[in-house]
């Protein structure tokens, strides 16, 4: 018999839990990239990988059933009109999760969930400019220092 691996609670009620998954999915749809915790981020990966499945279908019925779990109408119109053209052929694997740092206030895993087909994944470039601007933040470091003669001038 299949035995059904739990999902991650996520320090919420039911309720509570089933409210973020529905808001972080309709934020991935419509935004096609969203920066969240890593395992909201791969808990809102099954939800997505789920809908985007029924949506190719392109049917009243999936439509409706995909109105249950999102209930914004901006999102399921870019879903049936943009993403599943786009994704019409693949046969799963939609999204992907590229993790990040740390967040630096709690130290909690950061990671970036995207639809594959419209965004690449972070250059090193886009990395190097936010430590850049932590170090900015820092008092007393060298760039901060170097920052303020800079405007100074």
């Amino acid at each position: 018999m299949r035995k059904v691996k739990p999902a991650r609670k996520l320090g919420r009620t039911a309720a509570h839990r089933k409210a973020t998954l529905s808001n972080l999915s309709t934020q991935l749809l419509v935004y096609k990239r969203i920066e969240t915790t890593e395992a909201k981020a791969k808990e809102t990966r099954r939800v997505v990988e789920k809908i985007i499945t029924k949506a190719r279908k392109g049917t009243v019925h999936a439509q409706r059933e995909i109105f249950k779990d999102i209930r914004d109408k901006q999102a399921i119109r870019i879903l049936f009109e943009e993403i599943v053209a786009k994704v019409g052929t693949r046969n799963g694997g939609y999204t992907r999760v590229i993790k990040l740092a740390p967040r630096f206030g709690d130290a909690a895993k950061m990671a970036v969930i995207e639809l594959v087909d419209y965004q690449e994944a972070p250059s090193a470039s886009q990395k190097a400019g936010k430590q850049q601007d932590r170090a900015k933040r820092v008092k007393g470091s060298k760039k901060t220092a170097e920052a303020a003669v800079v405007s100074a001038e």
